[in-house]
């Protein structure tokens, strides 16, 4: 075991200790810390993890972990990967009033009632229960409505297991999977004539491929003065650099031409 890592009361299993976050961040104080990656570590207790006051980035998959408690006093934290633990309650994350993207596949939770508990967090744009690709999943995966079920309680979701089920990109992608699934329907059809199809209906609605204008704050605002400034500045450079050139190239063919020579 390193040296940083503390037992927890089952044997081999560890709990988070300032000697860990020290290790891992190289951070002198923990409030310090803005991002923390704790993947594969045996952690069963998270310890100290709440003194992280500014933590903004945590990852702490494939971990043992059951109990979330200090958590509940991350405010900053706007990013959490709990994938492939042990969790069954979500309830101390219904504190984080700063979450926007939560990874839980590979848990333990059973009903959407567990999920209830994020129903305040008005910034949470992005849940993930169930990860196909890396074979991770949650009891409540097992009904084929609980992605629709999942919307109505947390309608602010843009998306869900990886997948937009809200904004721009949504349409196109939920037509997609329409068109998968007319071809499957007509692979599998009789040997009868298909029915003759209907008046063509537009994919998406009335202006959807328009050009929008983004929203900046006010520090892109500035950056992106900043930007053109610096852009302007290098065009009139190159102008200059042209003119330089030209005048030189125009004094070495005046030198170049023998007519030009005094004896």
């Amino acid at each position: 075991m390193e040296p940083w890592a503390e037992k927890g009361d089952e044997g081999e299993n560890v709990r988070i200790t300032a000697q860990l976050l020290k290790a891992k961040t190289g951070e002198f104080a923990l409030e310090s810390i803005l991002l923390l990656k704790l993947r594969g570590l045996g952690i069963s207790e998270l310890g100290c993890l709440g003194e992280c006051a500014s933590l903004e980035w945590l990852d702490l998959s494939g971990n043992a972990i059951s109990h979330l408690g200090p958590l509940a006093a991350l405010k900053s934290l706007a990013v959490l990967n709990l994938s492939a633990n042990r969790v069954c309650s979500l309830e101390p994350l219904g504190a984080c009033e700063s979450l926007q993207s939560l990874n839980v596949a590979g848990n333990l939770l059973g009903s959407l009632q567990q999920l209830q508990c994020l129903a305040g967090l008005r910034r949470l744009e992005s849940l993930r229960l169930h990860d196909a690709r890396a074979r991770l999943s949650n009891p409540v995966c097992s009904s084929g409505a609980y992605r629709s079920a999942l919307r109505d309680l947390l309608p602010g979701l843009k998306a869900i297991d990886g997948e937009r089920v809200s904004g721009r990109g949504s349409e196109l992608y939920q037509l997609c999977r329409d068109l998968d699934s007319s071809l499957e329907r007509g692979g599998s059809g009789g040997a009868g004539s298909p029915e003759p199809p209907g008046a063509a209906l537009p994919w998406v609605e009335e202006g959807y491929w328009e050009r929008r204008p983004a929203r900046r704050s006010s520090i892109m605002e500035e950056a992106y003065k900043q930007f053109n400034d610096v852009l302007r500045e290098c065009r009139e450079l190159s102008e200059r650099a042209d003119d330089t050139i030209s005048q030189a190239e125009r004094a070495l063919s005046v030198r170049s031409d023998p007519s030009s020579y005094v004896f």
